[in-house]
């Protein structure tokens, strides 16, 4: 069946999901298994979210497992008691035998993720069973904070519960003004009270701007007047993350510019020194020990949280300067894997953004988080973990659970080395319930770490069934390995990976009578919250000083990138064949899984022919004679032509799940219409190279 845009929605809601229970799957002699005759109970005068997880779970157990328990606190036998009481740490307990189950949690926040950790034991096992003994479960983390899945800002109660028991415990919430969000404006403590009910964090990611340089006379006042403003009139949020990017200040290092990126230019020069924001400035410590004097006066238990995102890739030296200046009672935030250093056939290839082709730690990662632990300095990571990175940027998430455990285990080792306790796992693209959010989930506890190849056998067979199961293991492995070799240039994350197929294929030479420039608008919703700004439609490299130019990278690019398609359609032939042989239950999933490989594996090749589209037209354009560039311009128009068969084909994908093509901050740039609208654009190129052979003859 067709999904309409937004169907996706009804989907991400649904957190206990119906056919868990596999009727094969019969209790051991060392399991108890639940039935009617149990009763589940919580102390009356219990608070609120007890009560909460206790409706929850039985909620879990008709919904998921179609068994009927009722809430009763004065049956003597089968009881399943869920209480709170003081244990030596956080965490919770659970004490198992035939007829009594006791589940205690440190407090109520606790108790629902102790419920949600039972549910997901359940799912994997098919059957609500139980271990017999006693069973102890620490958080790693003490947060794991995400922007919403449904839309950028939007947190009903749905999707708040939704993400809870995909394993997050916090929300981010982008301020712009006060009572106004990156969805506009917004009764922004009614979130706040609604998350609190249920037990999460909110975090407030901040773009409110600054522009005050703390040495000035009216410095604290100014900073009062927002920062401290900001707490008095969200009393009850947890935290304030910040980034240079979104806080820029008139610095007056000079080595940088001293204004805003977008001010500096001095009589139409560009000024090519960063802009405060964009480097560790001398007097930025100073500046970010302002705001947090302004929060920490109205509200002393806020975080205030500094992300160095924007300057991971400046010398160390640089960077240690600044970390030793770092302002007093403010959290480091650092990302995982920007600016990690590769090479590609000899050629200079750094990660330029988020992206999970990165297997390891960037350096950036590493020296910063290595220098603050030593520094005491509390450190968040940054560690896109809930599913989908830049990589693919309009997808729910990127199918490659090999490579998202892996991070998981990195991202132990940095708890354990530098006391990396807290992520920001997500950026605005939000988080999906998936194999990743499993994976981080499983990965989140200080007892239990799962062997990866026994977590993904469950999974698979949870949401795929014992027939396509195997074929599912087989391409997750295979997809796994194909990001090898992505590509995470800022040209196609910031153009056909953020897109997929609908990127716009724009034919360099411009016939012109206004000479207006070639770069397209890529038509997004009015209310996106960045839409069109962080799309680049006329492909070129983006250059960068740490990076080989665009013009040596492509050739050894395109082969990269063409062992990556032969193994995406390795993997896209392996799901297909589990399509074949699903069980019906589980059908609807399969299909999903086929349409997500299917997006990804049209968006490798319009990566593909844009690069090969740009080589031609710059060969083109620097043709000799006529002749040549005739040659080039029949590869350009066969180009146009398979990639409008491409766009083509990727439309029953769309329609079969309308989360793919769509993300929280650009709204929908991949459906339907805009494959369509691709389809029109490449229409009107090959016009126009009809047009420029003409004039060859001339």
């Amino acid at each position: 069946m067709k999904e309409q845009n937004y169907d996706f929605r009804r989907r991400h809601w649904e957190y206990h999901r119906k056919g868990m229970r596999n009727p094969e799957r019969q209790p051991t002699e060392n399991e108890v298994l639940l039935n009617s005759a149990w009763r589940l109970s919580c102390q009356t005068d219990a608070e609120e979210l007890v009560h909460i997880a206790v409706r929850d779970f039985r909620d879990y157990l008709e919904v998921s497992q179609g068994l009927s328990v009722a809430i009763d606190g004065t049956a003597i036998a089968r009881q399943f008691e869920l209480r709170l009481a003081p244990l030596a740490e956080r965490g919770f307990t659970l004490d198992v035998s035939r007829e009594r189950i006791v589940l205690t949690a440190s407090d109520a926040a606790m108790l629902l993720r102790a419920v949600v950790h039972i549910e997901d034991m359940m799912n994997l096992e098919g059957a609500p069973v139980l271990p017999l003994g006693h069973l102890e479960r620490h958080p790693i983390y003490r947060r794991r904070e995400v922007h919403s899945g449904c839309g950028i800002d939007e947190y009903p109660d749905e999707e708040l519960m939704a993400l809870i028991h995909a394993g997050y415990d916090a929300i981010a919430v982008m301020v712009k003004e006060f009572d106004v969000t990156a969805a506009g404006p917004c009764n922004l403590n009614d979130i706040i009270r609604r998350a609190k009910r249920l037990g999460l964090e909110v975090a407030i990611f901040n773009y409110l701007k600054s522009f005050k340089h703390p040495d000035d006379s009216d410095a604290e006042q100014f900073f009062d007047s927002i920062y401290g403003e900001l707490f008095r009139r969200y009393p009850d949020a947890d935290a304030i993350g910040l980034c240079g990017e979104s806080l820029e200040f008139p610095s007056k290092d000079p080595a940088t510019t001293g204004k805003r990126f977008r001010d500096s230019v001095v009589d139409g020069i560009p000024d090519t020194r960063p802009s405060p924001g964009w480097y560790p400035c001398s007097d930025y410590p100073a500046f970010i020990q302002c705001i947090e004097r302004a929060v920490h006066k109205v509200k002393p238990t806020a975080e205030v949280c500094y992300s160095t995102y924007n300057w991971g890739y400046q010398p160390f030296e640089l960077r240690k300067k600044f970390l030793a200046n770092f302002p007093k009672n403010v959290s480091l935030s650092v990302t995982f894997e920007i600016f990690s250093q590769r090479t590609l056939e000899g050629l200079h290839t750094p990660v330029m953004d988020y992206t999970i082709s990165a297997q390891n730690p960037g350096y950036y990662f590493i020296s910063e988080c290595a220098e603050a632990h030593r520094l005491g300095i509390p450190i968040q990571g940054n560690v896109n973990t809930a599913g989908v990175c830049w990589d693919f940027g309009c997808v729910p998430y990127v199918p490659v659970p090999q490579r998202w455990y892996k991070r998981s285990q990195h991202l132990r080792k940095a708890q354990a080395e530098w006391g990396v306790n807290a992520h920001y796992a997500t950026h605005h693209y939000g988080w999906w319930n998936c194999v990743a959010a499993d994976i981080g989930k499983w990965a989140s506890w200080r007892e239990i770490n799962p062997d990866c190849d026994e977590l993904l056998a469950k999974i698979a067979m949870r949401d795929y069934g014992k027939e396509a199961a195997p074929f599912v293991l087989k391409a997750w492995k295979i997809l796994s390995e194909a990001m090898d070799h992505y590509i995470a240039s800022n040209e196609d994350q910031y153009g056909p990976w953020r897109v997929g197929a609908a990127y716009p294929f724009i034919f360099q030479p411009n016939i012109s009578r206004t000479m207006v420039n070639k770069e397209i608008q890529f038509p997004t919703a009015p209310r996106a919250h960045f839409g069109h700004r962080i799309i680049k439609t006329f492909y070129t490299p983006y250059e960068n000083a740490e990076q080989t130019p665009g013009f040596l990278r492509y050739p050894a690019e395109l082969r990269s990138l063409e062992k990556m398609l032969a193994l995406w359609n390795q993997g896209l032939q392996l799901v297909e064949q589990g399509r074949a042989v699903v069980a019906p239950a589980k059908a609807d999933e399969m299909e999903r899984l086929c349409a997500l490989v299917h997006f990804i594996r049209n968006s490798i090749i319009t990566t593909i022919h844009i690069k090969q589209w740009w080589r031609e037209n710059v060969a083109m354009v620097a043709s000799d004679n006529a002749a040549d560039a005739e040659k080039h311009l029949d590869a350009i128009e066969a180009i146009a032509y398979e990639e409008i068969r491409n766009a083509e084909d990727t439309i029953p994908s769309v329609e079969a799940d309308s989360r793919l093509g769509w993300e929280a901050s650009m709204e929908y740039v991949c459906d339907r219409w805009h494959l369509e609208w691709k389809i029109r654009q490449v229409n009107a190129a090959l016009r126009e190279i009809a047009a420029y052979r003409r004039m060859l003859h001339l």
